[in-house]
């Protein structure tokens, strides 16, 4: 295996960790199926547009993607899904249809037309016996600081456990004090920020357009499969199965075999082990 193959991966594996992170926490904490999950990362991946066309200076990017993404997530939770906690099958309608409306409301604004931005980061490293472009490097060195930071935070945050009692039982959680619909509304709207971040983080590499969510809707969705609900190493468990197998099979045979070996796990994981490999008890 060559090792921009394996820089390849990692950067696959990194990024697709990042976006599944928001909906492990809106799906798996809050019990939403959030189907406009990909939106939000459309949404992030044009706040460099965003920002060229106020005339914001490039530094600027990053506040744009949190506030704008944050001020849609905060919107939707506040007017839809605050009603919707725990009805997983009214929410996944609920949700698709509000997908339906971002990317109409985005094609409304941007056009159907492929956008495209400059790398923040330009050149190359050497890296494993290869050249490899600066930006991925500094962005996979960046996701693994910022999970590093969460997996800490999570063992050892009140918030977090906070969290993990409103999970467990909503009505006790409320008897003791803990404001559950603030709480909630933060999470979902962390959820979705950590999607249009991701979003942001690839807009350099992909072509933007709206309808480009979708694809990481389902991987995401996949990765939740295989990985299982409610922890951070079911969650690395499963980007790394379904970023690898994508990233292997595309490179040796073709991207639809890369996709059909992808389904076809996630088939598996559904059949034999339907909670995943690891899977947080409730």
């Amino acid at each position: 295996m060559s090792s921009v193959l394996v820089l390849n991966l990692v950067w696959q594996v990194g990024t697709l960790a990042l976006i599944a992170l928001g909906l492990a926490i809106v799906f798996g904490q809050l019990r939403i199926m959030n189907m406009a999950h990909g939106e939000f990362v459309m949404i992030g991946a044009y706040a460099p547009v965003i920002t060229a066309a106020l005339g914001l200076p490039g530094w600027l990017q990053l506040p744009v993607c949190v506030i704008t993404v944050g001020a849609v997530a905060l919107l939707i939770e506040r007017t839809v899904i605050r009603h919707l906690y725990g009805r997983m099958f009214d929410s996944l309608l609920a949700t698709w249809g509000i997908s339906i409306l971002l990317r109409e409301a985005v094609e409304l604004i941007f056009g159907r037309g492929y956008q495209s931005v400059a790398v923040p980061v330009p050149g190359t490293l050497y890296l494993l016996g290869a050249d490899y472009p600066a930006y991925r490097v500094v962005v996979i060195a960046g996701i693994a600081a910022g999970f590093a930071a969460l997996a800490w935070w999570n063992a050892r945050s009140k918030v977090a456990g906070r969290i993990k009692a409103m999970v467990g039982n909503p009505d006790l959680a409320r008897a003791i004090g803990i404001n559950t619909g603030r709480l909630s509304a933060a999470s979902f709207v962390f959820g979705c920020t950590t999607a249009g971040l991701a979003g942001l983080i690839l807009a350099p590499t992909v072509r933007i357009e709206p309808m480009m969510g979708l694809d990481y809707l389902i991987r995401s969705f996949f990765a939740l499969v295989v990985g299982g609900l409610g922890s951070l190493e079911g969650l690395g468990l499963g980007t790394a199965i379904i970023a690898g197998t994508q990233s292997l099979f595309g490179a040796a045979l073709s991207q639809t075999h890369g996709y059909l070996a992808v389904l076809f796990i996630s088939i598996l994981f559904l059949w034999l082990k339907p909670n995943g490999i690891r899977s947080s008890s409730r």
